[in-house]
Order: C-alpha cells, then structure tokens, then sequence
C-alpha cells in the first residue's frame, strides 16, 4: 500500500473545489483497505473514503486525516434464479457497468445510464434518476466494518434503502466501507419509461424503445441538463443535483399548493412525484429567484438545470456553500419548505 502526503482533492471532485488530503491511498482490495485503516488508527488520522467525486463538497481546508480513494476494480457476471448478477468492484466507473449492462441485454439501471461516480457511491444515497433506483436491483453489499475489521456481506434488506438514504449514510454512517455491490438485472427486460422527459422523447415512435435506445436517449436529455460530464463545459463544473426532491406530508403539500395559487402559479404534477407527495426542487428554486444561468461572483446556478450550483472558476467551497444557504433560505421563506442538500459535505 502506497501512502501519499497533501494531495490535492480538488481535481478528483467534480465541482472542483476543496483543499488538500493530509494523508491519501488506493486501495486494490480488502487486504488493503484493512492496511489502510490501521493506518490511520495508528496515527489517531480521522479517515475518510472518496469515490467518484461527483456527489461531494470539500471544505477549503481539505481533509485532516487520510482520504481512502478504492480502487477496486473488476465487473463479474452469473446468471441465478432467473436473474443476471453483476458483481461489481467499489472502484469501477459507474456508466461502465450500466454500458455492459445494457450491452448485454439486462435491464434495471438503463435509466441511470451517464450518472458520473463510482459503483461503491450507488448504495449509500440510493442512486436514483428517470423513475429508477439501484436499490430495485441491488442483491447484496460487500463491506469492511470498521467496528470490527471483518468483512461482511449485507443483503439489500439489511441496507435500509429508503428514497437517497440508506444505512450508509443516516443510522450506521461512517462504519462500513463499500467493496463491492452485486446487482441482479433481467435479461431481456424492457426499459422504463416513466419520466416525462422520456415519454416526450419517444412520443411518436413506431418500435417500442430498446434498452440501448434508452440508454442513448438519457445521456442525451442529461447533457441538456449539463448533468453529463463534458470536459470544458462550466455547466457541469458542479456535484450533480443539490438539493432533493422534498417529500411532503398531505398537510405540507396543501399549504404549498395555497400559497402557489396565491401567486398565481401551479404547482408541477408527475406520476413519480405524485406517487409519494414529492414536488420538484428544481421549481422551488428556479421560482425563488434563481432562475438558470443565475450568478452570484464566482459560483451560480446552471444555465441548463436549477438543481445544480455551479463553479464558474476558482470559486472555493465557502463560495458554494453559500449559494447553498441563500437558496435554502429563500425557499423557506417563500414557500414554507426546508431543502435539503444532496451531496455528502467533507472536512466542514
């Protein structure tokens, strides 16, 4: 196991800000993830796992401790019971497993196809996009348990999957590293086609949409949204959607929806939203006076999605954070509603 000193974090995230790690590894497998954290408990270092960087926000003082970046690779398939599993490493590249997926005709993530991260990031905020969740096909989880150093195979049950939560990140957060994640997809399946933005690309096709189709159709409304990695665009220069989608009691949706209709406006209705009294963050934003495009010095709002604050170019993470508090803020105070954030904040 190989330990470096101050390494930049910055450029390992996707928004781009953040300082330094104190002490950073990558680990190829267990073994060396046991390495690594005795390691820190060596050295008393508070530790902390990077994946893909792409849901996060780095304090501008960087990481104290040792920063974990797993490097566990490998993409094994079985069929069992009907079903075909992909045991994944923690480190793979996300799109790359839902590419072999939907290449060899499996279905059940096509609809997170272009979700910049890590495999290992997919079950700790229940990944979700365009009417799909990974805890719909997640069979198991493969973890080291820091409060006792064994490694430990949980079923999808165990993880507590709720809608971006699990026991990841709420009641055991920090305990367990992902290793690998086991997914079961169906052969042969058909894609879902659930989300507005999806039955309006396919409106008038002859054939019924393939999984490739699919695919190909969700990277491309993500790149309108700049929610597809594209080197160079400042649209994307950010941590993905920033705030959830609240879900609000009957009570909650009511007062809403009163103080919407004493603005003369409506509020948006989808069947996915519907389903659990969710409404768009984006609509609360975008109707608060942060409109895309917005700006404020060195960070904004996208210009092709409300959700995703931006960096126009050297902001820092205090910056984005508050952008982050002036939005809240003002959606608290026009409709009522506490958002609450998406990304995993580090070092704050």
């Amino acid at each position: 196991m190989t330990v470096l000193e101050n390494v930049p974090l910055a450029p390992l995230t996707t928004l781009k800000v953040g300082g330094p790690a104190r002490y950073f590894t990558e680990p190829k497998s267990a073994s060396e993830v046991s390495e690594a954290v005795n390691f820190a408990r060596s050295r008393d270092l508070p530790l902390f796992v990077l994946g893909g960087g792409s849901n996060l926000v780095i304090s501008d003082a960087g990481w104290p401790g040792l920063v974990l970046r797993l490097a566990i690779s490998g993409i094994e398939q079985r069929e069992e019971n009907g079903k075909t599993l992909f045991e994944v490493g923690a480190g793979e590249e996300w799109d790359r497993l839902v590419a072999r997926a939907v290449a060899r005709n499996c279905a059940g993530v096509e609809c997170l196809s272009g979700i910049p991260g890590s495999v290992g990031g997919t079950p700790v905020q229940n990944v979700g996009a365009y009417g799909q969740e990974v805890s719909e096909t997640i069979k198991s989880v493969l973890v080291f348990d820091l409060k006792d150093g064994q490694v430990r195979d949980l079923c999808a049950e165990a993880c507590g999957f709720q809608y971006r939560t699990s026991i990841f990140n709420t009641s055991e957060r920090g305990r367990f590293i992902i290793l690998r994640v086991t997914y079961g997809l169906t052969p042969g399946g058909k894609p879902r086609i659930e989300y507005a933005d999806l039955k309006r690309h396919f409106a008038g096709f002859q054939n019924a949409p393939s999984l490739a189709g699919t695919r190909e159709a969700v990277r491309r409304i993500r790149a309108t949204k700049a929610m597809l990695i594209t080197p160079g665009d400042e649209d994307c220069r950010s941590a993905g959607s920033f705030f959830k989608n609240p879900v609000l009691a009957v009570e909650q949706f009511d007062e809403l929806t009163r103080r919407a209709v004493a603005k003369g406006l409506q509020i948006p209705s989808y069947p996915a939203l519907d389903a659990q009294k969710k409404v768009s963050a984006a609509w609360l934003v975008e109707h608060s006076g942060f409109s895309k495009g917005y700006s404020s010095g060195r960070v904004g709002v996208s210009r092709k999605h409300a959700l995703a604050i931006v960096n126009r170019g050297d902001a820092t993470a205090a910056d984005i954070l508050g952008l982050k508090d002036h939005i809240q803020q003002r959606v608290e105070e026009l409709w009522g509603i506490q958002l609450e954030p998406e990304p995993v904040f580090v070092g704050f």
